[in-house]
């Protein structure tokens, strides 16, 4: 959808008449039923006077196709201005140009395509400006018919008019140099650089065909999106799927599929707890239904699983088009019915209510994720809801589900640990944090090396050594230690201090923590590590659990500041103290619960509170009679 088009003449003359910021106000109003914030006005007013001055040129035809706020086919996402026509070959041609309103940024060193910049009311980390309109380019090209059929050639590029471009200037940093080339950036200053840009692509017009022919274009995966996936695919031991991975692998493909022939609205809930696979079923299910020319996102809330599993299949490949197919959860806010054919949302009980920065987009992520697409996909483990956001639930899928009115189906998943009688451990692990009582009292006849650690410094020993042979050993820990976001990139501050151990939470740059060599030396949260395996983990549990009078207890007062995790919690408490505690009582045990599932081969505790830690040692000791 183009919430606005016009040829270059009416383009011009709606800005030289000051109402090109209020055409489009009053298109997204009509089209989309969304009023515009005063921010985002002033933003058109400000950029698109600057394109004004731009394309004041006799040399781009009068009659070239100009796109504005053009919404890209399936997703949420939004190209800022577009033009069209034709190069001296008569070959259709399109210009994409990001516009940013920033006057300031710092580059991100050791992550790939970020930057750090004043947005949203506050400095965050959004993507390099170069990126995202490659990106937006190459999502258009790898899911628009009309694009690959036609042969249309994109050329991206991002405009930031009141940015002063520096010698050694931060925005063209070494790291960036691939988008760069790609989609360059045009600063304050460099007006005639960009019409240069766009002279050498657009000579003739193009009475906005084009933008016609994009705008309708089926939605189809390219050839080279299903090479790229499949290729990055093949021979991928991280992704061979066993036994029951298969068989639910193969009756959520039946039943996708069949939703692309008969265009009904299916919903399948695949619950499995830790190391069940459910995550490489869905990279798998990411790769056969894009080459069945579907379109097909694998989305989670937290970003780790997103950028570890992009990264294990684009190996050392820096760019690639499947960046496109992981998507955050809050994605979903804005598309229309049925956009998507297939949504496969991994960590499905770390869904939230509202999206956005503010928690205040959209409605509900799962009501949301259900009418985008034919096909969703819930892969849910309620036992590792770990926030007081967490809304996931099969109950609540199905709520959902009944009001899109999507068919439900149900598919569950044994544990794989890597050791005998894995099913037993996970129950172990119940029964001795008193989430539910067990059968499973001791670890008897179970194959899996956990140890009760009498040090931290003896634990991180353990851990390096297990880490030389493959890097697969990471150290966890509950949040009970502040997390400044001021040393969050220094390697010689410490965060965690017990006695003589001392150690950084993981570092906010570089590459993920679970794939990084030198994320050994640093601890990882549980925001860090769930939805991720590892072969062994050592644990710290903190303050937050403890053993008093014969029982395993949790105290939220113990939990750092800086989490964000029981955010609410002290006005619940002031409300309904019981209900306060219980609700803190099933996060923080189910966090733990998860950081100790972590590990496939080995998990190593230590415990700040030693009672806890004596009892630990006496449920391993304990044998049936």
């Amino acid at each position: 959808m183009i919430v606005y088009d016009g040829f270059k003449t009416d383009f011009l003359k709606s800005c030289e008449n000051d109402s090109i910021a209020l055409e489009i106000e009053a298109n997204i109003l009509s089209k989309m039923g969304r009023h515009t914030p005063k921010a985002e006005f002033r933003s058109w007013e400000n950029s698109l006077n600057y394109m004004y001055k731009v394309l004041n040129d006799d040399e781009i035809p009068n009659d070239s196709g100009v796109a504005i706020e053009f919404n890209i086919p399936q997703t949420s996402k939004r190209v800022d201005f577009i033009i069209s026509g034709y190069n001296e070959s008569n070959e259709p041609n399109m210009i994409i140009v990001e516009l940013k309103q920033w006057d300031e940024l710092k580059a991100v060193d050791g992550v790939d395509a970020l930057v750090e910049t004043y947005t949203g009311g506050a400095v965050r980390k959004v993507v390099h400006p170069s990126y995202q309109a490659w990106s937006y380019a190459q999502l258009i090209n790898d899911y628009n018919a009309s694009v690959q059929d036609r042969r249309v050639k994109l050329h991206p590029c991002a405009c930031l008019h009141n940015y002063v471009r520096q010698k050694n200037d931060p925005i063209d940093s070494p790291q960036y140099k691939d988008y760069l080339e790609d989609a360059p950036v045009f600063t304050k200053g460099h007006a005639f650089d960009l019409r240069k840009f766009i002279k050498q692509s657009i000579v003739h017009g193009d009475k906005k065909d084009i933008l016609y022919l994009v705008d309708h274009g089926k939605i189809r995966p390219s050839k080279s999106l299903q090479n790229a996936i499949a290729s990055m695919l093949k021979g991928n031991k991280e992704f061979i799927m066993i036994d029951e991975q298969k068989v639910a692998y193969e009756e959520i493909l039946r039943l996708s599929l069949l939703c692309q022939q008969d265009y009904k609205k299916r919903t399948i809930v695949v619950k499995g707890g830790p190391g069940t696979g459910k995550s490489v079923i869905a990279i798998n299910l990411l790769a056969e239904l894009t080459a069945r020319d579907q379109m097909v996102q694998y989305v989670s809330k937290n970003s780790a699983p997103r950028q570890v599993y992009l990264q294990k299949l684009k190996g050392l490949m820096k760019k690639s088009s499947v960046d496109n197919m992981f998507k955050g959860s809050g994605t979903y806010t804005e598309t229309g019915l049925n956009v998507a054919h297939t949504l496969l949302v991994d960590e499905a009980h770390r869904l939230n209510e509202k999206s956005g920065m503010f928690h205040n987009k959209g409605e509900n992520q799962i009501k949301e994720i259900i009418h985008s697409s034919y096909c969703s996909v819930f892969f849910i483990d309620e036992s590792q809801r770990v926030t007081m956001d967490d809304i996931g639930s099969v109950e609540e899928i199905e709520k959902w589900a009944r009001e899109e009115e999507s068919e439900v189906s149900y598919l569950e998943l044994q544990s794989q640990f890597r050791c005998n009688g894995s099913d037993g451990y996970l129950a172990w692990l119940d029964d001795v944090l008193d989430i539910r009582k067990t059968a499973n009292y001791d670890l008897e006849g179970i194959d899996y090396d956990i140890r009760i650690m009498d040090s931290p410094v003896e634990m991180w020993q353990l851990v390096k050594d297990k880490n030389k042979m493959a890097n697969r050993a990471r150290v966890l820990a509950g949040y009970c230690w502040e997390w400044l976001k001021a040393e969050q990139n220094n390697t010689d501050y410490h965060d965690i201090k017990i006695g003589n151990f001392e150690m950084s939470w993981n570092l906010g740059s570089g590459e993920p923590f679970a794939v990084s060599e030198t994320s050994v030396n640093e601890v990882g949260c549980i925001h860090t590590a769930q939805g991720l395996e590892f072969d062994y983990v050592g644990v710290i549990i903190g303050d937050d659990m403890r053993y008093e009078n014969g029982k395993v207890v949790t105290d939220f007062t113990r939990r750092a500041k800086t989490d964000q995790s029981l955010k609410g919690i002290k006005k619940l408490f002031k409300e309904n103290p019981y209900l306060a505690n219980e609700r803190a009582d099933e996060i923080i045990k189910n966090t733990y619960r998860t950081l100790l599932t972590r590990g496939m081969k080995g998990c190593y505790i230590y415990c700040t509170d030693k009672n806890m830690e004596e009892y630990l040692k006496k449920r391993l000791e304990v044998k049936h009679d």
